[in-house]
C-alpha cells in the first residue's frame, strides 16, 4: 500500500485521511498502513530533520548506547556486600570494589551493608506500651512461675545473598527463633537463679542456640550479643514474689547457722569419741596383757606343782600364810613350854602397843 499524504501542508498523514469526506468513500484511505513500511518513513524523517544526516543519528545512537552499558557499573564498599541477579535470580555474590553487571533490564545488584550491627527487641516496651510487646516477654519457668524477660538480639549479616533470598522475612524470623529459644531455656530453669544469678549463663546459651537455628535456615546471619535487659516477676505477683524471696533468705540464712553450728560441734564430738576409743583400747591392751601374764604365772606354778605337789603345796601354804600374817600382831606360843601352865598374855600392853600403831 502506498504512502499517503493525505496531510494539512507539509506533513504528510500516514493513516489517510482523518476528514469525514475520506470515510466511506472508494479511495480507501482509512485503512491503516503496514507497520514496517510506517518504521521506514518514521526513521527517513528523522534523518532529515537531523542535521549531517544518518551519521548523526549514529553518533546519538552510539552515545546511548554507552551510557546503557555504563548503567551496569556500580561500587561496593569496604563495608558492603553485592548481589547480581539476571532477571531476579541470584547469579554472583560480589566484595568491596567497582564491578560490572549487564544494564538493566538483564541484570540488577543489590548492595548492602555487612558489618553494621542491627538489634531486634523481643518484650522491649520503652515508648511503645503494646500489649503484644508485654505478651511476648512473659515466660513460663521450670517450676511453674511466670518472669517477664526482655532482651536484646544484636546480628549483621554475613552472607548477602543467603540474607536475601534464603528466608523470606529475615527480620522477623530472627526475632521469631530468638523468643523461642529464650522462652525455652527460660523453661528448663527456676525463676530465682533467672532474675540473680544466670543471667550471663542464659545470654551465652541463648546466643549458641539460636546462632545454630539461623545457621539451620542458611540465613546469612551472625549473631554477636544476646543481651537481657531486664529479668523480673510481673508487676501484679511483684510484692508477694519479694515476699516469698525475703523468706527463702530467712531460710537460707537460719540453714547457714545451723550449718555453722554442726560444722564447729561434730569434729569436737568426733575428738571426744576418738579420745574414748583410744582410752578402750588402752585399757584393752592393759587388761589382756595383765591376763596374759596371770595365765602365764599360773601356768609356771601349776608346771612346778606336777613336778613335785608336796613341796609345791607347802610352798603354796607358806606364801599365803605369809601374805596373810604379813603385819598382823601375833603372838607364838611354843607347844612344849609351859605344859600344864596357863600362859601369861600381856593383853593390856598388847591393845595399848595397838592402839599406838594404829595412831
Amino acid at each position: 500500500m502506498p504512502w499517503q499524504n493525505n496531510g494539512n501542508g507539509d506533513k504528510p498523514n500516514p493513516w489517510g485521511n482523518g476528514g469525514g469526506s475520506g470515510r466511506g468513500g472508494g479511495s480507501g484511505g482509512g485503512e491503516p498502513p503496514h507497520i514496517d513500511e510506517f518504521i521506514k518513513k518514521g526513521q527517513e524523517q528523522l534523518k532529515q530533520a537531523m542535521p549531517g544526516g544518518g551519521k548523526s543519528f549514529s553518533l546519538v545512537l552510539l552515545i546511548l548506547l554507552i551510557f546503557w552499558i555504563a548503567s551496569g557499573l556500580y561500587r561496593v564498599e569496604p563495608n558492603e556486600q553485592g548481589v547480581v541477579l539476571q532477571f531476579g535470580k541470584r547469579t554472583e555474590l560480589t566484595g568491596p570494589g567497582l564491578h560490572w553487571h549487564l544494564p538493566f533490564p538483564i541484570e540488577t545488584a543489590e548492595v548492602r551493608g555487612v558489618t553494621d550491627e542491627k538489634t531486634i527487641s523481643i518484650g522491649n516496651r520503652a515508648g511503645s506500651g503494646r500489649r503484644s510487646d508485654r505478651d511476648e516477654s512473659l515466660m513460663l519457668t521450670q517450676d511453674e512461675n511466670i518472669v517477664d524477660v526482655r532482651f536484646n538480639v544484636v546480628w549483621r549479616i554475613k552472607d548477602l545473598g543467603n540474607y536475601l533470598f534464603q528466608i523470606q522475612d529475615p527480620d522477623g524470623t530472627i526475632k521469631s527463633v530468638a523468643e523461642s529459644v529464650m522462652r525455652e531455656l527460660v523453661g528448663r530453669n527456676r525463676i530465682t537463679p533467672i532474675i540473680t544469678t544466670a543471667r550471663g549463663i542464659l545470654e551465652e546459651n541463648a546466643l549458641q542456640r539460636i546462632q545454630q537455628t539461623l545457621d539451620d535456615y542458611v540465613s546469612g546471619v551472625t549473631v554477636l550479643r544476646v543481651q537481657i535487659i531486664e529479668s523480673e516477676a510481673p508487676g501484679e505477683v511483684k510484692d508477694a514474689f519479694l515476699d516469698v524471696q525475703r523468706a527463702e533468705a530467712d531460710q537460707q540464712r537460719s540453714r547457714n547457722v545451723a550449718t555453722k553450728y554442726a560444722n564447729e560441734e561434730i569434729p569436737k564430738a568426733q575428738g571426744a569419741s576418738a579420745a574414748l576409743i583410744q582410752q578402750a583400747e588402752a585399757y584393752r591392751a592393759q587388761t589382756v596383757a595383765r591376763a596374759e601374764g596371770e595365765a602365764a604365772r599360773f601356768n609356771s606354778v601349776y608346771n612346778e606343782y606336777m613336778q613335785a605337789k608336796d613341796v609345791t603345796k607347802k610352798r603354796m601354804y607358806l606364801e599365803a600364810m605369809e601374805d596373810i600374817l604379813t603385819g598382823m600382831d601375833k603372838i607364838i606360843l611354843d607347844g612344849d613350854a609351859g605344859s600344864g601352865v596357863v600362859p601369861y598374855l600381856p593383853l593390856n600392853e598388847l591393845s595399848k602397843k595397838k592402839s599406838g600403831g594404829q595412831e
